[in-house]
């Protein structure tokens, strides 16, 4: 292909791209690949990174004349990649280093810069750094071409804009440009400019705002009718939250261009909301990629795509958003009441985000990004704005969004994720019309943890797997290697297990090398002085002996565990047991007084009817937090709605009992739920004990309960357990005083075990398909109680291709007899045998014989 026949492809790196040797080997590689492949390259880069937030430092102390470290600090940058590159910066840049020195003693001259100066001042950065880029380029490929933007750039004029967004937050028009494609024409196969700046119709230097990079290499694209845009920056693409907060957060494969513009609207830094029109008014793909790891796919963007099922793709948070509550029992069907409102909104600049409205209030929200004057402005504002109705300013609260396709149709689905508002503060939610965004705004306190937990409800538990890709820490390498995500242990096992079931029928089987596994995980949590082991997941007695052996006490819900503990191990220490019981008879309480185990206190009743079983002795007492989590309602062991717990309007009055009684309370407790993947939450709930430690004049020992969340299937996250360990370190340094007690017990055992039972029947009806086994809900309850998702599996037909979508359904007469629904399977005979993974818990405890069929036994191997 000649280079009048070849297409243009536009690449944009940013400032951490471009500011070492190791990146700059990268892009030159990826610059050679694209002309390897017929194309003519225009890459724009933008300015070293920090060296714009040092640029705007000098505006900002040019008036104190203290601006001379500063110059050189900005000059040293540009040495040191100057000098790693091997090229000669003082012969490139003396002309910069001239001009950026008698411009910042102008401003000190007149004690302030003009926009006009600013904007020149800006730009600098890029002009430096690209003249390097350039330089490294050329010597490296032969060839290379440095052009000013300010010569294919050009802004317009905009009604109704001030002064200072015309030059310090331009937009040019996105029209395809004969006379830029011909300057980059003229320039050769291989062009270099800069992101950020242009110039406007008088041929003075502008700026496009922050981020603006982006925003140019997309107006390049346009200008130049390029086949692709790809945007490279330190990030391997968009993706299903920030990474950064929530490691299990995936890449997103594919985006619309609206659900790009949505996603970068609503909080995503990795890409400028305003690059994506010009790209989609042309229907020029864009391709967000990693420099560091440029052999990875990134995100891409483009037209519609064909998969159009309702999804939702990622969560973002926008913090600092403002709200301006508006209200008045006068605007009640007044006409032109919110147009003479918003006029006051467009007469001081302030752009409009989210908008609630009722009979007597409107709320709107104002995005700091694109009102960033609104404190300089704030006082008059208002003013004028009381003038129609009384104005409420709301700040210190965050936009969280839920971002996707077609969210209205799947709201249903949705419901048990918005659960996790319940016990916060809700300011205003807001569905777009665009069918592509559900958002809430909340105290910016609570934003990331509302994100994490969202996150885990909603992407972690998605069975898409077209849209998502891998984790940052699965694509960077940055993961250690985690036991969890070694090959399932009854694959290993597979023989074995055939065996067991061919003399023993259906059964649940343990694996005690995976019980000791999940243990040392407990084990590595250093903060944690003491683990027991909640026996209500799994009272099997070689489980039992296993964890005794490991060290573990146990924490028993009934005295009849605590009467199985005491006859497996009848020389245990009684203070290595805890009892927790729950509206259980007085004659509980009684025994295991008489025993001698810790005893732990959920409700003020036992207090106030049997004071006398309780005077002069030793308690826990287990404190309601006031929320709960976990998977499902019925695991949410905290909150209002909970049974479980002190409330801490009582602690008041328990304090006095206590002291009445003469009672030695010795450790506070609380469990909000299971299947936790947040891995702040036990120490959230180390926090609230500690407060109530401090109102009942201190404990010694706090325990945090369990809740240790597994990854249910293949398309769930691990719980970060050294996160876990982190965050309650961060506890003991602040708390020192405490023993720190948890008390896992699904954690431990669940993936440990596997469910086996046999094929029975095949059936049809329709499109649907059902492969019925010899056991169902009488064994393992769960997925008809929780609506539990457990992978499963053909056994006997493990290297064989899943062929059709079936329903694994049991033998009792319940419709919610069914073990797994709409599942991918291989062709199934009578007599296979099915898996059911990580059954170790809450699975033979919970059996019945309903129905009068008995349920599965147990081994241990």
């Amino acid at each position: 292909m000649s280079n009048e026949e070849a297409h243009w492809i536009v690449l944009k790196f940013g400032g951490t791209s471009v500011s070492s040797l190791e990146n700059w080997k990268n892009i030159v590689s990826v610059i050679k690949q694209r002309r390897a492949e017929g194309y003519r390259v225009c890459m724009v880069h933008s300015a070293l990174s920090g060296i714009s937030d040092k640029l705007e430092e000098l505006i900002e102390r040019a008036p104190e004349n203290e601006t001379g470290e500063l110059v050189q600090e900005v000059k040293n940058r540009h040495y040191e990649l100057g000098e790693a590159l091997e090229v000669p910066v003082d012969e490139l840049l003396a002309d910069d280093f001239s001009e950026l020195e008698h411009m910042v003693k102008g401003m000190e001259l007149i004690g302030e810069a003009s926009y006009r100066v600013q904007a020149r001042l800006l730009a600098m950065g890029e002009l430096m750094a690209t003249k390097l880029g350039a330089a490294y380029v050329r010597r490296e490929l032969g060839t290379g071409a440095w052009i000013d933007a300010r010569d294919c750039i050009r802004t317009e004029t905009l009604k109704d804009v001030s002064e200072r967004s015309l030059i310090l937050a331009a937009v040019s028009a996105t029209d395809e440009d004969a006379s830029v494609r011909e300057r980059l024409d003229a320039a050769g196969d291989l062009v270099v400019t800069q992101g950020f700046i242009g110039s406007d119709e008088n041929g003075k230097t502008v700026v496009l705002g922050r981020g603006g990079s982006d925003v140019s290499a997309a107006y390049f694209a346009a200008k130049i009718g390029a086949d692709r845009l790809e945007i490279w920056t330190d990030v391997p693409g968009l993706f299903s939250a920030n990474p950064q907060t929530v490691p299990s957060a995936r890449l997103l494969n594919h985006l619309s261009y609206k659900e790009a513009q949505e996603i970068a609207t609503n909080g995503a830094e990795v890409l400028h909301p305003r690059s994506i029109l010009p790209a989609r008014k042309h229907h020029i793909p864009i391709h967000v990629r990693c420099t560091q790891r440029p052999e990875l796919s990134g995100t891409v963007i483009s037209d519609e795509s064909s998969d159009d099922a309702a999804l939702v793709k990622t969560i973002a948070v926008r913090k600092d958003v403002v709200l301006i509550s508006m209200e008045s029992l006068g605007m009640w069907q007044q006409v032109g009441f919110l147009a003479e409102v918003f006029e006051v909104f467009r007469q001081y600049g302030l752009s409009i985000d989210l908008i609630s409205t009722s009979e007597s209030n409107v709320t709107v929200s104002l995005d700091p990004g694109l009102n960033s004057h609104f404190h300089d402005v704030r006082k008059l504002f208002v003013e004028e704005l009381s003038g129609l109705c009384r104005v409420k300013v709301i700040e210190s609260v965050s936009a969280v969004s839920l971002l996707g396709r077609r969210i209205r149709t799947i709201l249903h689905q949705l419901g048990g994720a918005f659960e996790v508002f319940e016990e916060q503060k809700v300011y205003l939610v807001n569905q777009a019309a665009n069918d592509l965004n559900f958002t809430f705004v909340v105290e910016n306190e609570q934003a990331e943890r509302l994100v994490r937990q969202l996150h885990d409800h909603i992407i972690t538990q998605s069975g898409n797997q077209q849209s998502f890709g891998l984790t940052w820490p699965e694509l960077m390498g940055e993961q250690e290697k985690d036991v969890r995500d070694q090959q399932p242990w009854w694959k290993e096992k597979q023989e074995q297990l055939l065996d067991l079931v061919e003399r023993s029928g259906t059964s649940y089987v343990y694996d005690t090398d995976t019980l000791k596994k999940y243990a040392a995980m407990i084990e590595s949590i250093d903060p944690v002085d003491y683990r027991l082991y909640a026996m209500k997941a799994n009272a099997n007695p070689e489980v039992l002996r296993t964890f005794r052996e490991l060290g573990f006490g146990f924490e028993c819900v009934s005295i009849g565990e605590v009467r199985r503990v005491l006859e497996l191990f009848p020389d245990i220490d009684r203070g290595e047991i805890l009892f927790t019981p729950n509206f259980a008879p007085r004659t509980e309480y009684g025994e295991a007084l008489e025993l001698g185990v810790n005893l732990t206190l959920d409700n003020i009743y036992p207090l106030r009817e049997w004071p006398a079983l309780f005077e002069d002795e030793e308690l826990f007492l287990r404190i309601d937090p006031g929320h709960g989590h976990g998977h499902h309602k019925h695991v949410k062991t905290g909150g209002m709605h909970s049974k479980f717990g002190i409330p801490r309007f009582e602690i008041e009055e328990v304090a006095e009992r206590v002291e009445e009684l003469n009672i030695t309370v010795r450790g506070l407790h609380a469990h909000i739920g299971s299947g936790i993947k947040d891995p702040y939450s036990w120490k959230r709930t180390a926090i609230i004990l500690h407060e109530v430690a401090e109102e009942l004049g201190g404990v010694d020992i706090l325990d945090l309960g369990g809740g240790f969340g597994i990854r249910e299937n293949e398309t769930e996250a691990h719980l970060d357990v050294q996160e876990v360990a982190s965050s309650l370190e961060q506890f003991r340094e602040a708390h020192p005083g405490y023993e720190l007690w948890v008390e896992p017990g699904r954690f431990l055992v669940a993936v440990a075990g596997v469910l086996l039972t046999r094929v029975t029947q095949l059936k049809g009806k329709g499109q649907v398909k059902y492969v019925g086994v010899d056991t169902g809900m009488n064994s393992f309850i769960r997925p008809a109680l929780y609506g539990a998702r457990h992978t499963i599996v053909n056994l006997s037909r493990l290297d064989e291709p899943n062929s059709q979508s079936v329903n694994i359904v049991g033998p009792i007469c319940e419709s919610g007899d069914k073990l797994g629904i709409d599942r991918l399977f291989p062709h199934a005979g009578e007599g296979d045998v099915v898996l059911v993974a990580n059954t170790g818990a809450y699975g033979q405890v919970m059996s019945s014989n309903y129905n009068l069929r008995p349920p599965a036994g147990e081994i241990v191997i």
